[in-house]
């Protein structure tokens, strides 16, 4: 199960990382979801892959448990993210929609342009 749960972080993280290096806004937002998702699933994976076992911790009984701290953050660490996601298609669809193309179009050239006028 550990090893399914953390394949599953790394391919969704890969992917994430490749689709941000692209030169259209669409992959980037996508890949930045992508690597949200393999930080949940990361943080989720902390609080202990038990099945069946209850999220409290029993004083009287030896049980096993799962840790509900995680689980807390994740939903915190989703609620963030939504609300990242929809702040960059916004400033997406701006750029877009005052340029009326989204592919980025800087070259070595401009970026040594840029930074001698920012001296």
């Amino acid at each position: 199960m550990e090893a399914l749960v953390a394949s599953a972080v790394g391919v969704m993280t890969a992917a994430g990382i490749f689709l941000i290096l692209r030169r259209r806004t669409f992959p980037v937002i996508l890949g930045l979801s992508l690597i949200t998702y393999a930080v949940n699933v990361f943080l989720f994976a902390t609080g202990r892959l038990a099945l069946n076992a209850p999220p409290v911790l029993n004083k009287y009984a030896d049980v096993p448990y799962t840790d509900p701290l995680p689980q807390a953050l994740v939903l915190t660490a989703i609620v963030i993210s939504f609300g990242m996601t929809a702040v960059i298609v916004m400033i997406a669809l701006s750029a877009y929609l005052s340029s009326k193309d989204d592919h980025i179009d800087m070259t070595a050239q401009d970026c040594v342009d840029n930074a001698g006028e920012d001296a």
